[in-house]
């Protein structure tokens, strides 16, 4: 940079303070309890083939393929509420990407940030596989999410995401409410029917 192209920018930045001094930012909080930190904490400490977790290997997975549509719902759960998920209406409030995990890794990884999110009172959450369609073995993240979700009593129901929310590689979840939830549902309204 010549003497020129110097006095540009000083004349164009103008005055600088230093930021050496704590009273001249503020330290942006960071929650420290996010459901997806407290899963990959979690599973750090934990080995990786726990025998708490009963979600099956890659061995027992049916198989998807990478452009398959990922749609599951329980027996009760309204359509308008199936239909407002698959449309990516309510807003997502925790996320789980998988890129980059093993599937033992990412068993771990579902089955705490799954459970993880009903102790939060998260009710959508989304989890990223991707779609694998270039890997040797396609889809094989994918498949795995589609056959787990379902053996999780606190997924209502999933869908994949839609294409301005990352598509094919994104499944969004609905989660069941917490106990503590429920209770406080409860008593706010003690004639209306159970909350799923």
């Amino acid at each position: 940079m010549n003497e020129e192209e110097k006095k540009l920018f000083r004349e164009f930045v103008g005055d600088v303070e230093s930021l050496s001094e704590p009273s001249h930012y503020s330290k942006i909080p960071v929650d420290r309890n996010t459901p997806a930190l407290v899963s990959r904490r979690r599973a750090a400490v934990k080995e990786e083939g726990s025998e708490d977790n009963f979600l099956a290997g890659e061995e027992h997975v049916p198989r998807v393929k990478p452009l398959d549509t990922l749609s599951f719902k329980r027996d009760g759960v309204q359509h308008g509420v199936f239909r407002r998920l698959k449309q990516g209406h309510y807003p997502v409030e925790s996320s789980l990407d998988l890129h980059q995990l093993t599937v033992v890794q990412s068993r771990v990884e579902v089955l705490g940030f799954v459970r993880d999110c009903v102790a939060h009172d998260i009710r959508c959450a989304s989890i990223s596989h991707g779609k694998g369609e270039h890997r040797e073995n396609p889809a094989l993240l994918k498949s795995c999410v589609n056959y787990w979700l379902p053996q999780l009593r606190e997924v209502l129901a999933f869908h994949s995401a839609p294409r301005h929310s990352g598509g094919l590689g994104v499944t969004f979840i609905l989660l069941r409410k917490s106990e503590r939830k429920k209770e406080v549902n409860r008593l706010r309204f003690p004639e209306s029917k159970p909350s799923w």
